[in-house]
């Protein structure tokens, strides 16, 4: 182990790791919350949230690489001591992302019926779902400057803040949301939608909580957009990280949202089945999702100090963490499998049927999961290798996964081939991203400290 780490690192990583995964938790409980609260609805109204989150999730991934861009570039300007840099990336993040979000909602919001219909929705789905996705579509603007403001706070070494900010959302979330769905006193039933407006408000309140915190009394950095002769130095590294780390986010969002289509055409038990899944597992998942933005801040830093060594054993550090906490996040999420009928009591056996066997397949796979996570997310984007993570993506879901789940629907062969082709998907990444990472030049990087693809 080098010289150039701390004495504890994995006390390092898990002050960094163990606050932004406990976020992700509650930021996913908010999803949980809305199942939780609509399947008192019924098995449509479940359906109809999932495919709705499936269309949304597209843009709030491919917006959302904006934050995990400027973290990796706010870590490697920190770590060089560079506190002007650290402020004008933060303001054009924010003024960028509000911009292309503000624009996404506009352009998308009259879209949603037909964009439901075509991704495979039946009538009832559909028109529940619509209202619902017009909502979620608005929460982009608060979403994405909520994703730039907590990857500053992480990149600058404050991984609580936006832990203890989602934290309060999630509650806000949680009462709303059951008196927007459900009414209470002079308040009307909202249904589907009461659940939306209550998450968009949620996303709002965590975006201000986060600017207070770093632009109120702590002076974290200072408000500021670059000088009009000086922009170019400043968005563009930040636009040759997010463009094509939004092409990769799209790319795997797209072939996500193409399998929750192979469901819709197996029914609306099927589709029901496969969401509570994709809930109950992203809880799990984001066990280990911290390790990502250990990965891009220490990483991060390490170049911004030209350590090459430092970052080469971050990425050892941070790569064994991933194995160990896959192993015991996936042998809970196993476990879930005899939780269904307490968290889903109104929900058909049939339902809760298939999403047992999702369940236990999706567990078996969760060490390759959570290794192209730290790869895909954290190692990779911190070289500047966004290439390599458009190859795993793009070559796992469509060359891979998606043919093998489109087999599965052709023979006939039910969910569970759905579910056993998306943890192909992950094997064949791991394969491709773990040869990308054997090609990254650490030494290079860190004496340029700009992003250095992999050829």
């Amino acid at each position: 182990m080098s010289a150039t780490l701390p004495s504890s690192p994995t006390r390092q990583i898990a002050h960094l790791a163990v606050p932004v995964s406990l976020e992700f938790v509650f930021q996913l409980l908010l999803g949980v919350i809305d199942q939780v609260i609509v399947g008192g609805l019924g098995a449509v109204a479940v359906a109809a949230v999932g495919l709705a989150h499936g269309v949304s999730f597209i843009f709030v991934l491919a917006l959302g690489t904006l934050g995990g861009s400027a973290a990796i570039l706010i870590a490697r300007a920190h770590g060089a001591g560079r506190p002007g840099d650290v402020d004008r990336t933060i303001g054009s993040a924010l003024a960028l992302g509000t911009l292309l979000s503000a624009l996404c909602a506009a352009i998308l919001i009259p879209l949603t019926s037909p964009v439901l219909h075509l991704a495979g929705g039946n009538g009832a789905v559909a028109d529940a779902a619509t209202p619902f996705l017009r909502v979620s579509i608005l929460a982009l603007v608060p979403s994405v400057a909520g994703a730039v403001l907590s990857g500053t706070l992480r990149s600058l070494g404050h991984p609580r803040l936006p832990m203890t900010a989602t934290l309060i959302s999630m509650t806000v979330n949680t009462l709303l949301g059951y008196v927007l769905v459900f009414g209470f006193g002079p308040i009307p039933a909202l249904g589907v939608v009461g659940a939306a407006w209550a998450t968009f408000t949620a996303y709002t309140l965590k975006a201000l909580l986060l600017a207070y915190q770093v632009y109120g009394p702590r002076r974290l950095a200072r408000l500021a957009l670059p000088r009009p002769g000086a922009r170019r130095a400043i968005l563009a590294p930040l636009l040759s990280l997010a463009a094509p780390l939004a092409v990769t986010e799209v790319a795997w969002s797209v072939g996500t949202f193409l399998y929750t289509v192979v469901f819709a055409r197996l029914g609306v038990t099927a589709l029901a089945a496969s969401q509570i899944v994709n809930t109950l597992e992203g809880l799990f998942i984001v066990g280990s999702i911290g390790l990502t933005s250990a990965a891009t801040t220490l990483i991060g830093q390490a170049v911004g100090r030209a350590d090459a060594t430092a970052a080469r054993a971050w990425v050892a550090r941070v790569t064994h963490a991933g194995l160990m906490t896959s192993l015991a996040f996936g042998a809970l999420f196993a476990l879930t499998a005899l939780l269904l009928p307490l968290l889903y009591p109104k929900l058909s056996g049939d339902v809760r049927a298939i999403a047992v066997v999702g369940i236990l397949i999706n567990a078996a796979f969760q060490v390759f999961k959570v290794r192209n996570m730290v790869l895909g997310a954290g190692v990779l984007p911190s070289a500047g290798d966004a290439r390599g993570v458009i190859m795993g993506d793009v070559i796992g879901a469509f060359v891979v996964g998606l043919p093998l789940a489109l087999l599965g629907l052709h023979l006939g062969l039910g969910a569970w081939a759905i579910f056993a082709a998306r943890g192909a998907e992950e094997v064949a990444k791991v394969l491709v991203f773990r040869w990308r990472q054997r090609r990254v030049n650490w030494d290079t990087l860190a004496a340029s400290g700009e992003p250095r693809a992999a050829h």
